[in-house]
């Protein structure tokens, strides 16, 4: 095509980035290969035969058609249009994405975001998702991450209402007995562990569980209603304590973990929406 619209090898060369003679063998190979001529040569000017010509007339609308695609793939890099896709828990929808929504939409109204919600320990690049966001303390070594909260605290909590028919647990020990809301892990059952700091370095406590959920929401919900106990983490129920309607307890044995991460496998040929993204929640 670069030759006929030539209508020199020389000029075809130069604009392919490549000799003459190499562009003339090429040529060469490619009408063997068709068992027909395509070009007419003299001294003077390279121009189609009509074999030629009708190759041409055939193979313009796909290769704009290809051009168009691989340009299409190139503003993808450039441009912050499309489609990311994020897996995380919901405290971390709540407290990290949300809030930022509005104002990503207004900055970048061609992004899409598809927002996946799921507690559990899944394998987010394996499912397909962009970015995950979970706590770093469980991030894999092997994906870049990116901190995107200050370190997050548990807090062990109920309603005055519960405690008021019941002694206020000074111990994790003293957890024993009490109606404990639980997580449970749906894809793999485990329950979450009641795990604390103390004075001589962890203590794990295997609590009574009244009721198991695969939904922090609901935990909540069962605190406020004077179900039992729950342990969540501390920005989700800050609100509430300092209304009055949760009272905590145990303070002091629930020490600091890494916050909330996002991670992704690579760097290389990040397309622009997803840079964009990471960017945005990064320094937002």
């Amino acid at each position: 095509m670069a030759t006929a619209e030539e209508r020199s090898f020389r000029g075809a060369a130069r604009r392919l980035g490549m000799s003459p003679s190499a562009l003339s063998h090429s040529m060469r190979s490619l009408e063997q290969r068709l068992g027909a001529r395509l070009l007419h040569r003299t001294t003077r000017s390279v121009a189609p035969t009509e074999a030629g010509q009708a190759l041409l007339e055939r193979l313009g609308p796909p290769i704009a058609e290809l051009g168009d695609a691989v340009r299409d793939v190139g503003a993808f890099q450039q441009q912050p249009r499309g489609l990311v896709r994020i897996n995380m828990p919901r405290i971390a929808a709540q407290l990290v994405v949300m809030p930022k929504l509005a104002a990503f939409r207004v900055g970048y109204p061609e992004i899409r975001l598809e927002l996946v919600i799921d507690d559990g320990m899944t394998d987010v690049i394996a499912k397909g998702f962009d970015f995950g966001i979970r706590s770093g303390a469980i991030v894999q070594q092997d994906m870049i991450s990116v901190p995107l909260t200050q370190d997050l605290r548990m807090a062990v909590v109920a309603s005055p209402t519960y405690f008021a028919e019941r002694s206020l647990p000074r111990t994790p020990a003293e957890l024993n007995g009490h109606d404990c809301l639980t997580y449970r892990w749906y894809e793999t059952g485990a329950l979450h562990p009641w795990r604390f700091d103390g004075p001589e370095g962890p203590v794990d406590v295997i609590v009574d569980s009244v009721m198991t959920a695969n939904d922090t929401d609901l935990l909540l919900d069962g605190a406020l209603r004077g179900c039992g106990v729950a342990l969540l983490v501390e920005s989700l129920v800050e609100t509430y304590i300092a209304d009055g309607s949760l009272q905590r307890v145990l303070a002091d044995w629930c020490k600091p973990f890494p916050g909330f991460h996002l991670y992704y496998p690579s760097r290389r040929h990040m397309p622009a929406a997803m840079r964009t993204f990471k960017d945005w929640m990064r320094l937002s």
